[in-house]
């Protein structure tokens, strides 16, 4: 069982509201492990964290996530047809043309605790840019993608599509507003996101 599994499963262990408040964007690395470090710095970036240990979960997730939202007959903008195929029972109609949808429902190729973004590129967006997207975003992700760095997340990448390396790679970080200044090469262009990360527990 994932550290995940205790932090969101069973209430043994809680993240301390009090860190993940406190804590500024120039303070030191904090020397956690790296799920704890991913949870406490997505959340920071104001993205909503669903933790799940099997598929009844993540199904049970999408259902409570559309009817929070009054999504029951909205389309969702997908360019993944295995993400489609896998969620078909759930009676989710799909689209392939942004601009009729409020959400776009997606994978992402890993999750970065340093700054606890979505590392994302041509395999999810095409050769789209994260503006000419929907403002709502369900990203469906395991704990198997979990990254320390976006360093070490573009050498998994590199490694394993040597043939082929992904183009339009880019992170979400910014699930509020984007300050000035603190922008980087790889959240040019970005827009801020309301963004549901349903994670799965595949360790």
């Amino acid at each position: 069982m994932g550290l995940f599994s205790k932090l969101f499963g069973g209430g043994k262990k809680k993240v301390s509201k009090e860190i993940t408040e406190e804590r500024g964007m120039h303070m030191p690395d904090l020397d956690i492990p790296v799920d704890e470090k991913f949870t406490i710095n997505f959340k920071r970036n104001g993205g909503k964290f669903i933790y799940c240990d099997g598929y009844n979960d993540v199904n049970q997730a999408i259902k409570n996530i559309i009817e929070e939202n009054n999504w029951k007959n909205t389309p969702f903008f997908s360019m993944d047809n295995r993400l489609e195929s896998k969620f078909s029972k759930l009676n989710i109609s799909f689209t392939d043309k942004p601009n009729n949808s409020e959400v776009f429902f997606s994978t992402c190729e890993h999750l970065v605790a340093q700054n606890g973004s979505i590392l994302i590129c041509s395999n999810q967006l095409q050769d789209r840019k994260l503006n000419d997207l929907p403002s709502n975003f369900i990203v469906f992700a395991t704990t198997s993608q979990l990254v320390n760095s976006i360093g070490e997340g573009l050498k998994i990448i590199k490694k394993k599509h040597q043939n082929s390396i992904p183009t339009n790679i880019t992170t979400i970080e910014h699930f509020q507003t984007i300050r000035e200044g603190q922008d980087n090469f790889l959240t040019y262009g970005s827009s801020s996101k309301n963004l549901y990360l349903i994670l799965l527990e595949d360790l």
